[in-house]
């Protein structure tokens, strides 16, 4: 066995799995808090990584310092999101079902506005340090997979700290465990619905720029980053952000270490065999549930 290879495939699987973690936060947020199943979750992540391509293209901004505005931005458009077309189905019988078929209509309406606006060709974020990478021995770690990695730690850390420091965010998990209890102490559940959502959304938005800085992007690329965001999710326990984080490592590494050995083509089918025999031995996840 190839030492070097083994740890080159397991530190790229580690940083491919927090993108995937701060990805999955957002959408176990308002699947856990809202009942929300947000097809268009991994939309906004693109949505994002054009805002940050256009912003270091044209205005020669790095993609760190244009993340800022850019999710500032997404959290705005969420609120807006919801109060518009998610808050008038949450008196749905079957909300779950509901907000699939509506937000796979969004999705389909945000893919193929960025085909019309932007075209599909692939694009990828190649800031100043692109091509640069830390060197230990025979192994090469590019600097864009450190600093994506990097935005996806600090983002789910302070997604923790608001949920866990913030009366806003104390509300969310009091929303969560107990929605009428909540109701009946004052909180207004649609305004914290409101703020849920566009803290998804944003950490969608981060992530995607994150996701960016490693891999080619294009309008249809939601698609298959929203399959590793439910196998995340799914494995780590809906709702539960340190969950969704360690999860969102493990997939990462399992994924970097098949990529090393195991035919590309295969790589898919190992990935939802692992999530078969999660279902099917711990049906809420590897993790508790709970934010």
């Amino acid at each position: 066995m190839n030492f070097s290879l083994l740890l080159q495939s397991l530190i790229s699987g580690l940083l491919m799995g927090g993108i995937y973690a701060l990805l999955g936060v957002g959408f176990s947020l308002t699947w856990g808090v809202l009942r929300v199943i947000n097809i268009a979750h991994a939309s906004f992540g693109i949505l994002a990584a054009y805002g940050a391509y256009w912003a270091l293209t044209l205005l020669h901004v790095d993609p760190v310092l244009s993340l800022l505005p850019i999710v500032g931005l997404l959290f705005f458009m969420g609120m807006g999101i919801h109060k518009a077309i998610i808050q008038p189905i949450t008196r749905a019988r079957e909300i779950m079902v509901a907000s699939m078929v509506l937000t796979f209509g969004l999705a389909i309406i945000l893919e193929n506005t960025m085909l019309v606006i932007w075209s599909p060709d692939p694009r990828v974020l190649t800031p100043s340090y692109a091509g640069r990478a830390i060197l230990l021995g025979d192994i090469g770690i590019p600097m864009t997979h450190l600093v994506g990695f990097g935005l996806s730690l600090v983002g789910i850390l302070l997604i923790s700290l608001f949920l866990h420091k913030t009366h806003i965010g104390k509300a969310v998990q009091a929303t969560w465990q107990e929605p009428e209890g909540a109701a009946l102490v004052g909180i207004d559940l649609h305004r914290v619905s409101r703020i849920a959502f566009g803290l998804a959304i944003s950490a969608a938005g981060a992530g995607g720029i994150a996701m960016a800085m490693m891999y080619a992007f294009d309008p249809a690329m939601h698609n298959l980053w929203l399959i590793f965001v439910f196998l995340v999710v799914i494995v780590g326990g809906v709702g539960s952000v340190f969950g969704t984080a360690l999860a969102g490592l493990l997939i990462g590494i399992i994924t970097g270490l098949c990529m090393a050995w195991v035919p590309y083509h295969w790589i898919n089918a190992i990935t939802f065999g692992i999530l078969m025999i999660v279902l099917l031995i711990r049906p809420h996840g590897i993790f508790r549930t709970g934010v």
